[in-house]
């Protein structure tokens, strides 16, 4: 049976810990539906995986549908939740529910995910919920911020982790069904997580989240670069590099193919 928002919710309050990973591609995506992933993220953070860009900035709603409907197409369980990108939800309320609205009609997927937590995205985040689409929130590092705020740990002081608390229970209240909490220190995300009722998804903010997510491409050894708190559990840079250097060498030696 396909995992729905309402499933996620129910998982915290059991204790059931909530397995992420990101994707962009169709194989991608299929493997980690098979594999029992939970919830695939169609992140952003492709723009820079994926893409080659620097940062998420530059990637547009345009390019974001156009992977989340391949990602779709791999997916038979595993929830599906979609970044919108820079600049596709900031300009006003109306904007984000276009947005939003192109991308759970084009793509299938069942959720998007906002960055931020002040007074404005939160209005943009009920307006959503009100007219039925789920959303999940993100707050502590947002790399839609990056020019503001760098790749450097948030709320690392008593004054900032208690802003980073008040975004995450202000999205609540206006209705998101789970918060990605990235890059904090793991006591301010466990203070988070005991205060919300809705799931914490962390990356970068310890093991006392209700789930976690990674990147596939860290995850998978793909990444020529890792944050910190990112792991990788095997290297298939290395191994695709081996294997093609072995095709390579066997084309030119007239190995393969057999005659």
């Amino acid at each position: 049976m396909p995992v729905t928002t309402q499933q996620i919710a129910q998982w915290k309050q059991q204790g059931r810990s909530i397995v992420a990973v990101t994707a962009w591609d169709f194989a991608i995506a299929n493997i980690l539906d098979e594999a029992g992933v939970d919830l695939i993220l169609i992140g952003d953070s492709l723009a820079m995986v994926a893409l080659g860009y620097n940062t998420t900035l530059p990637v547009s709603l345009d390019e974001m549908i156009h992977h989340a409907k391949a990602v779709r197409r791999g997916v038979q369980r595993s929830l599906l939740v979609c970044d919108l990108p820079f600049m596709s939800y900031q300009e006003s309320i109306q904007q984000a529910i276009h947005s939003a609205g192109r991308m759970l009609k084009e793509t299938g997927v069942q959720a998007v995910k906002l960055e931020g937590g002040n007074p404005t995205t939160v209005q943009t985040v009920a307006r959503l919920v009100e007219i039925g689409i789920p959303v999940m929130g993100h707050v502590g590092l947002t790399p839609q911020s990056v020019h503001r705020l760098g790749y450097r740990q948030q709320g690392t002081t008593q004054h900032a982790g208690e802003e980073i608390l008040a975004e995450a229970i202000a999205l609540e209240e206006a209705g998101a069904f789970a918060i990605v909490l990235e890059h904090i220190p793991s006591q301010l995300a466990d203070r988070i997580t005991r205060k919300l009722t809705i799931p914490t998804i962390g990356i970068g903010a310890g093991n006392q989240c209700d789930g976690q997510v990674l990147v596939a491409a860290d995850l998978l050894g793909l990444s020529q670069r890792l944050p910190p708190f990112a792991k990788t559990y095997t290297n298939l840079r290395e191994t695709i590099t081996e294997a093609v250097q072995t095709y390579a060498s066997e084309v030119r030696e007239r190995i393969f193919p057999t005659p």
